[in-house]
């Protein structure tokens, strides 16, 4: 399996690849709750089959936030997450990551499993989960799917370049559903461009922590 190469800085995986860490320094859980899960407004929009989809899966924090504001929120049926990653991490690397936060300790503890077994797909009662490993530019393109919510998630625009093109972004919208959303922690120019020609209607909102704005996005 091709993996990141990984440092540690406390609990806090760092990737040595990008030169960044996986989220934010100050608290990455309360840092995707406010971006991704916030910033798509959920669980408002939340009905059964409702489709997340993501640019990085990094340590998996972003789907275990989301799976458990399905099961808080009561919502009933099933949630489809689909997310691309070039370099996943180990099961070990994930679950260690997973660990800092013991307000999802036992999420963590249900999907541990999965990625000890390097699970690329798998289905509950209330989750049908799917990685799709490779590159972005390649892999998105080809997907057969829409999303009803994009959480863009890849490393720092300036270290990551890949995940932030214009053509990346154009194929997020040709992969939007009417009405959907997008959401990140960057509110780099060039990026609020690219997801504006992509067909959104793009906002700059507070971010999380020292972040001073982040970015929303409605498929126009």
């Amino acid at each position: 399996m091709t993996t990141s190469s990984l440092d540690w800085r406390g609990d806090i995986p760092v990737s040595t690849r990008f030169d960044d860490p996986y989220y934010s320094l100050e608290h990455g859980l309360n840092e995707t709750k406010h971006v991704f899960l916030t910033g798509n407004a959920l669980p408002e929009r939340f009905s059964d089959g409702f489709h997340i989809a993501e640019l990085g899966f990094g340590t998996g924090l972003n789907l275990l936030a989301a799976l458990q504001l399905w099961r808080t929120s009561g919502q009933q049926g099933r949630l489809h997450f689909t997310t691309f990653e070039a370099f996943p991490l180990q099961g070990p690397e994930m679950i260690r990551a997973q660990a800092a936060f013991a307000e999802i300790t036992d999420i963590a503890a249900e999907l541990a499993p999965f990625w000890q077994q390097g699970a690329r797909q798998f289905t509950l009662p209330d989750l049908h989960f799917e990685m799709i490993q490779g590159d972005a530019r390649e892999t998105l393109p080809e997907w057969q799917g829409k999303a009803d919510a994009w959480f863009l998630d890849g490393f720092s625009p300036a270290k990551n370049p890949e995940l932030w093109s214009p053509e990346l972004l154009h194929a997020v919208g040709q992969h939007t559903t009417p009405n959907g959303t997008a959401a990140t922690y960057t509110a780099a120019g060039h990026v609020r461009r690219a997801l504006a020609d992509a067909g959104f209607d793009v906002t700059r909102i507070p971010g999380f922590g020292r972040k001073r704005h982040m970015t929303t996005a409605r498929k126009a």
